[in-house]
């Protein structure tokens, strides 16, 4: 019991045979897979070493398809002869096949493998492409990607450790109904993730998915970025330009599942089930229709450590969020469970090898990327999540609070906030295990799709259609705005150690996000963001854009990222919370009548404290009642504080100067 896990929370020593097993199963994992002196690193090059490369004067392509009979490579350059190229079998499943001559394969040719298993012929695009294109009749088909290079200039950068992270979606990030593209977003939304402030992006729905409403859920083609949002030049284009501006850019990597798909996906590439995935009912997610990896096979393990490793080198990312790692954790998933107990957590029902995939996929991105960033999508809060290897833990950064915004989804939904209890929200957006960090939020992509609403349109609903002009008296939208902004800044400075919000959400976006669909009519209509009611000088919508980017800047400079919560005042009949994060004082109000003439904000030592943001400002929608001066300090039953206005519904941040 040596590892630091059971000093930092203490609970967990009736378990220590789990965290152990954990330990040695990651430790037998890795001396099974590595052979000699080899790393992590070294072993997770199989898109080095499969797909398609130049080499000796002509072109070799590999495939690992252990179970089928025959390979063949067809496509347009041989006019679609399926039989034209066979590919000789070698050990251990691997068929390869070389093609002399530099132009035999030009560039933009499409090609298919044509395998034969099982007495059947099968069509499949190549496990390790990395370019896939979509026809007009909807099939999809593998293309030899232009031999380019590409001149990085991102040398010296090195990602921020106080996360302020913009969730977003290319192809939904434009105005126009449309796809959007990733030159589109380079040139017109990172210089609004600058000027909001944000230090970090996450790209969702980059590794190809066929289906476009799937979110980027649904993953066919693991090493190719989406040719529906342009080339990998121009994705690679647009990560150096965030880069440059100060931005680091985070993958939403989804190893958690595969789509179904035979011929574009890698499902049953050599004509099985099993050469990815479990067999029967254990390779089926029930939820999702999706199919579930054998993180058990060390064949497996190649193919997606390598994954891991192509994003980061070869387009240079900053790190990942894993995506679904809750369902990872469990043979059920997580589905339906309450992780009430620490029983939940070492059971029968813990996928141990999915667990030693994770700590092996931590540890690869630190000996690729020594400041790589890494995220956990985990509801059920597995002890260890964030913590290193070496101390019990599976190795993550961060895990995402996952119960923050269902807290105040839940909230704004069924209490009236007159009835709010300051105390359960201070409590819920605290409390976290010892030792490991979370991202804290209020809302983001799942917040924001049809089906569910975001935080100001369920504030605010249908009045945001005709209530939202500058010069219009809206009672409703007033009441919205003002928790909106409480809200978000509550959470940013309190409930993590790095804050996130989806694209748009930050101006109060006012309708869902729907995908073309046939449900719809295969419209754009909602899958886009309208940028021009936060540019509208005419709108409220400015008002929270505006905030949006003060609160941010008054996150990072005061730190809040890194310091410790301090509780200093919480009264909930009278709705007022003071507490101190980082280097900042934090007081708010939240009752819906009372104003505060000369409220007594406690401080944790004497001397001047400046206002540094005011929810109540002119420029963010308020009505100006906050002065941005100086307070000198006060006693009051033997404690400093400063005497403070604080209207109703407000927050004001104070430091001391």
């Amino acid at each position: 019991m040596k590892q630091k896990i059971y000093q930092y929370d203490p609970w967990l020593k009736p378990y220590a045979k789990d965290i152990d097993l954990r330990r040695k199963n990651y430790e037998t994992t890795l001396s099974r897979i590595l052979k000699g002196n080899k790393t992590l690193s070294d072993f997770a090059n199989g898109h080095k070493h499969f797909g398609f490369h130049k080499e000796n004067g002509g072109w070799v392509y590999r495939e690992w398809a252990p179970a089928a009979e025959k390979l063949y490579l067809t496509g347009d350059f041989c006019q679609w002869d399926r039989y034209a190229y066979p590919m000789e079998k070698g050990d251990n499943g691997e068929f390869s096949l070389f093609l002399p001559g530099e132009n035999t394969l030009p560039e933009n040719s499409k090609v298919m493998t044509v395998v034969v298993s099982g007495g059947k012929e099968l069509e499949r695009i190549p496990l390790y492409a990395t370019y896939v294109v979509q026809e007009a009749d909807g099939s999809w088909n593998g293309v030899i990607p232009p031999q380019e290079d590409f001149s990085w200039t991102d040398e010296a950068f090195v990602p921020k450790k106080e996360l302020f992270i913009y969730e977003c979606h290319i192809g939904m990030a434009q105005e126009e109904g449309k796809v959007g593209s990733y030159r589109e977003f380079e040139e017109n939304i990172l210089p609004r993730v600058k000027a909001l402030g944000y230090n970090t992006i996450q790209i969702m729905a980059i590794m190809e998915h066929p289906y476009y409403a799937s979110f980027g859920y649904q993953v066919t083609n693991f090493f190719a970025p989406s040719s529906r949002f342009g080339t990998a030049k121009e994705l690679k284009s647009l990560i150096n330009t965030a880069h440059k501006l100060g931005i680091g850019v985070l993958l939403d990597v989804v190893h958690s599942h595969a789509c179904k798909n035979t011929r574009e996906g890698i499902n049953e590439f050599d004509g099985t089930a099993c050469q990815f995935f479990h067999e029967g009912d254990r390779g089926e997610h029930s939820a999702w229709g999706t199919k579930c990896f054998d993180y058990g096979k060390p064949e497996v393990l190649h193919f997606l450590l390598s994954n891991l490793k192509y994003w980061l080198t070869e387009f240079h990312f900053d790190g990942f969020r894993f995506d679904g790692v809750t369902s990872m954790l469990y043979h059920d998933h997580g589905l339906g469970t309450s992780f009430d107990s620490y029983d939940k957590y070492f059971s029968m029902n813990t996928d141990t090898q999915a667990v030693s995939y994770l700590q092996l996929a931590t540890q690869l991105a630190r000996q690729v990327k020594p400041h790589a960033v890494l995220i956990a999508e985990d509801m059920s809060g597995m002890p260890g999540m964030c913590l290193p290897i070496e101390d019990g833990g599976i190795g993550f950064d961060y895990r995402l609070a996952m119960g923050e915004p269902d807290m105040w989804i839940k909230l704004v939904k069924e209490i009236p906030d007159e009835h709010w209890d300051l105390g359960y929200i201070y409590y819920e957006l605290t409390q976290r295990r010892p030792k490991e960090k979370v991202i804290g939020y209020c809302e983001s992509h799942d917040q924001a799709l049809v089906g569910d609403k975001t935080l100001m349109f369920r504030l605010c609903d249908r009045e945001m259609y005709w209530g939202m002009e500058k010069n219009k008296e809206n009672l409703v939208i007033d009441r919205g705005m003002a928790l909106h902004k409480l809200i978000r800044l509550l959470t940013m400075s309190l409930g993590g150690n790095g804050y996130l919000t989806f694209m748009g959400n930050e101006f109060g976006h006012p309708e869902w996000i729907d995908f073309p669909r046939e449900g719809n009519g295969w419209s754009y209509h909602y899958c886009r963001r309208q940028w021009s009611l936060a540019d509208n000088p005419e709108l409220k919508y400015q008002y929270l854009n505006a905030f949006e980017k003060a609160m941010v800047a008054v996150g990072r400079k005061n730190r809040v990222c890194r310091g410790k919560d301090l509780c200093l005042y919480v009264h909930n009949d009278d709705k007022t919370l003071v507490y101190k994060k980082g280097t900042g004082i934090f007081a708010f109000n939240f009752h819906s009548n009372n104003s505060y003439p000369e409220l007594f904000v406690p401080v944790p030592e004497e001397g001047e404290y400046q206002v540094v943001l005011s929810s109540d400002d002119y420029c963010f929608g308020g009505q100006g009642r906050i002065f941005h001066q100086s307070y000198q300090t006060t006693q009051r039953h033997g404690r400093p504080g400063v005497l403070l206005y604080l209207p109703s519904r407000t927050a004001v941040v104070l430091k001391k100067k």
